[in-house]
């Protein structure tokens, strides 16, 4: 009896730090008019601040939720720089991508967060599709929307690509010259770990699961359920035993610190036919723009960007930064690491996005 007591406590106390847990992710995303969580982020719009603009656009007949976010004293009259920001896996426009692109708007950019198709705010469906070619062609959409802004100097377009949005950006510059220059950050090369496992854990199940995959397809076809991977939603206890910086430190910042709604781990079963099939640094050497790589020191995810970067053989003067100290999450939300971050940036942007 006492064992079922204790049982019962210790289950009403999960239940009741989960609730916890959700109010306040409610309550951080519903303070702000643009349910923004990232810290720092814009709450209003002010005449002679940066301010940021929900626009949608179409994309191959899906609409894309985006922000567009301008430097202070915006004229439209002018000529501006301009960078894309793509999200990582599991991300969305209101978290890291929105924190990255309102600090290169202070710093005089016009740029662009958005959700990719099938995820976040975006449309498409099945829900949580996330095919590498998707992906890929977000990143060019995001250059057709912003280039036609308003004040942006087509001519003078960069990118970045944050996680999983990182491996996208290398694919979608390898082709898409419109971008003058390319920077990644926490680069996450999701074919290699789709298919590889992470820090090639799985390396002995490829076969099985391509075939999970095909199956899953099969069964979307013939009109049955949708089946998912990854995680919908974690306890406490479970992320205190993850072993992994990155999922650890990622379940905290996706469920707890910089929860958002729209953002989830999830992704269609089927998604991995195409992930499994695909990687980021395949035709890499088509990259011969001037490319800045960018990972945490101390990252366990540090080792997709240590493959890529020797690959790019043809990019002009590229450069690999290390963040001393940080792990990839870390990257995302902690000052001292971002300011590392946006400072090399704004460094390398200046260098080669000039008049």
């Amino acid at each position: 009896m006492k064992k079922l007591t204790l049982m019962i406590t210790l289950l009403t106390s999960t239940i009741a730090t989960d609730m916890v847990n959700a109010q306040s992710i409610q309550k951080k995303y519903e303070s702000n008019p643009f349910t923004l969580v990232y810290d720092g982020a814009i709450t209003k719009n002010e005449k002679g601040k940066v301010n940021i603009h929900p626009v949608k656009y179409k994309l191959n007949g899906i609409e894309i939720a985006a922000n567009v976010y301008t430097p202070a004293d915006y004229d439209p009259s002018k000529r501006y720089p301009a960078v894309v920001v793509a999200h990582p896996n599991g991300g969305i426009k209101e978290q890291t991508a929105g924190l990255y692109a309102q600090h290169l708007a202070e710093a005089g950019y016009i740029t662009i967060a958005f959700d990719a198709a099938y995820q976040g705010a975006s449309g498409g469906e099945p829900r949580h599709t996330d095919k590498p070619q998707y992906r890929t062609e977000d990143i060019h959409g995001a250059a057709d929307f912003i280039t036609q802004y308003p004040g942006v100097d087509a001519n003078r377009l960069g990118v970045l690509g944050i996680c999983g949005g990182g491996g996208y950006t290398l694919k979608a510059a390898q082709s898409d010259k419109r971008f003058k220059a390319v920077a990644t950050l926490s680069m996450f090369n999701s074919g290699e770990v789709r298919r590889n496992g992470f820090q090639n854990s799985q390396l002995n199940t490829i076969p099985e699961r391509i075939k999970q995959a095909s199956d899953a397809r099969a069964q979307e076809a013939a009109g049955g359920k949708i089946l998912f991977s990854g995680v919908a939603s974690i306890t406490d206890e479970e992320i205190a035993k993850t072993s992994t910086d990155l999922y650890r430190e990622g379940y905290e910042y996706y469920y707890r610190t910089h929860a958002h709604p729209n953002s989830t781990f999830l992704y269609t079963t089927s998604s991995l036919m195409d992930l499994m099939a695909w990687d980021a640094t395949d035709e890499i050497e088509l990259i011969d723009q001037p490319l800045l790589m960018m990972a945490g020191s101390k990252a366990d995810t540090k080792y997709m960007t240590d493959e890529a970067f020797p690959k790019a053989v043809n990019a002009k003067n590229k450069e690999l930064f290390l963040i001393e100290g940080a792990t990839h999450i870390q990257t995302y939300w902690k000052p001292e690491y971002v300011d590392q971050a946006v400072s090399k940036l704004i460094g390398f942007y200046g260098k080669y996005l000039k008049p």
